[in-house]
């Protein structure tokens, strides 16, 4: 080979070294070593003002806390945080907590923790100390033991609640930074606004696919799909029904809907006269068009309700068919004693008028809430409407409403106990119409110690075939859970339960 060959040749074969010698250095120095950045923005349809997890259910759908058992889409409890657990007697309680799990500051899980944690939910939260029912709670090693006040074979189902999510109690700021076992650590938290994650590497579970995510709020459906038609979400919980068709057109768009576990219903205050009679709530319940809620209203999205439990359940009675409209409603009013006139409904003389309240992030509501003023009055019934913040709280603490709507997760435990108890006995944290069957409670309390199945079953059924009887409840449709995301998105599940939505398993393409 000639020379004037042999130097260029040379002359390339030192620029490739050199090149990769850089590329090596780059490397070291991690330049261009670092894997992509996944990222993904998640917006829902409640805000939250708080993440503390033992107040609030954002931390477990954002996947920074976890519970000790979790509830899977067959709606039976699987271990989590806790790997196995027994009862000889429905009362006394062994838990043995899964080994090798770290908190996102790094101390290791163990039993103490799990007992701090549950003994701080029940101070921060009386719905959590009144559905749990615990009596004592020793920790040793990973063996956690319970004691129940009194048999209470469901226990374990209870701990699938969101406000019993396990943190490190020592870590300050829960209600801002809540330290978890879960995929995600909170890198940022503002109040009614947003929540930014960062991956937490040291995950018992594997490393999330997601290098960060951003879980944020925003009661509008419609600026919900806006921003995700805009890019700036990438996945929307509950968008607008009336742009099913739209997002169902769009190529780049998957919509899952769902059979949810809640049930949307017409919430009466017991402690108003008027409201103390059940022909009165029946009188309401009849003015309600569960077909045009279902179809006018909700797009199709839902299933028509005969009483709380999606049909299904074994436990669900045979309910007796209601006969709905104006004409069925002044039937009610007239064996309530009140006077009917020309169509027209009063009480000693007098017309009746109502306060309804109800909340913006369930979009069907505030048109519901029209649509019964509307009926209302055709009897000459005046029903004034006003949305209020903080609804649940609103609704337990004031007294100046006669009626209200509300969508409970009726089963979140795959167990009828939970909602018994909470909805119905006097002190329960969802009693909102402040009901108190003292009949019904005995019912519900012997339930909570019963073991058998069949006898649970017909325990429910007596329940509930009381509470259909009563009208305590207006229960209307069984809503689905619409959830729209853009197709870079992979392995969303959309969950019956509403718990579990950014997982470790979540990812996004980049293309």
């Amino acid at each position: 080979m000639h020379m004037r060959k042999i130097i260029p040749l040379l002359l390339f074969i030192g620029l490739l070294l050199l090149a990769a010698a850089c590329s090596n250095v780059s490397s070291t120095n991690g330049e261009q070593a670092k894997p992509t950045e996944k990222e993904l923005s998640f917006l829902f349809n409640f805000a939250s003002q708080t993440i503390d997890p033992h107040l609030d259910y954002t931390p477990l759908r954002a996947g920074v806390v976890e519970t000790l058992v979790k509830l899977g889409e067959d709606l039976q409890i699987q271990p989590w945080l806790a790997e196995e657990w027994s009862s000889p007697d429905g009362q006394h309680w062994t838990f043995k907590i899964r080994e090798q799990v770290t908190f996102q500051n790094g101390k290791t899980l163990d039993a103490a923790a799990v007992k701090q944690s549950l003994e701080r939910a029940m101070e921060q939260n009386p719905g959590v100390k009144q559905v749990l029912k615990i009596k004592q709670m020793e920790a040793s090693g990973q063996s956690l033991q319970i004691t129940t006040e009194q048999p209470f074979p469901q226990f374990p189902s209870e701990l699938v609640h969101p406000n019993t999510a396990i943190i490190d109690v020592s870590a300050p700021e829960p209600d801002k930074k809540p330290i978890g076992t879960g995929p995600f650590q909170v890198a940022a938290f503002a109040s009614g606004s947003s929540l930014k994650l960062d991956r937490y590497d040291q995950y018992w579970d594997g490393a999330a696919k997601l290098s960060h995510a951003t879980f944020s709020f925003n009661e509008d459906a419609n600026a919900r799909l806006s921003a995700l038609m805009a890019g700036d979400a990438d996945i929307v919980y509950r968008p607008p029904v009336e742009s099913i068709e739209t997002m169902k057109s769009d190529a780049s768009l998957h919509l899952d809907s769902v059979v949810s576990l809640r049930t949307h219903e017409l919430i009466f205050n017991t402690k108003h006269a008027d409201f103390q009679n059940s022909y009165v709530r029946k009188a309401f319940d009849a003015l309600v068009n569960r077909n045009d809620l279902k179809d006018a209203i909700m797009g199709g999205q839902a299933t028509i309700a005969s009483g709380p439990f999606l049909p299904e359940f074994p436990f669900v009675p045979a309910y007796e068919p209601k006969e709905i409209g104006l004409d069925a409603a002044r039937k009610w009013f007239q064996q309530a004693g009140y006077e009917v006139e020309q169509g027209k409904v009063s009480k000693d003389g007098q017309p009746l008028s109502f306060k309804l309240v109800t909340y913006a992030s369930r979009a069907e509501f505030p048109l519901l809430a029209q649509v019964l003023q509307s009926q209302a009055k055709e009897l000459g019934i005046t029903i004034t409407i006003a949305q209020v913040d903080k609804y649940e709280d609103y609704l337990l603490e004031k007294g100046d409403w006669d009626l209200g709507t509300y969508s409970p997760l009726i089963a979140p435990r795959g167990d009828a106990s939970y909602f018994l108890n909470v909805a119905f006995k006097p002190d329960g944290s969802l009693n909102f119409g402040k009901i108190n069957d003292k009949e019904l409670s005995t019912w519900i309390d012997k339930l909570d110690q019963t073991v058998d199945t069949d006898e649970r079953n017909a325990l429910i059924k007596q329940a509930l075939t009381r509470i259909d009887e009563e009208m305590y409840y207006s229960y209307l449709v069984h809503p689905n859970t619409l959830v729209v995301y853009r197709d870079k998105v992979k392995n969303w599940v959309t969950s019956k339960s509403e718990y579990y939505m950014l997982t470790n398993q979540l990812d996004v393409e980049v293309k």
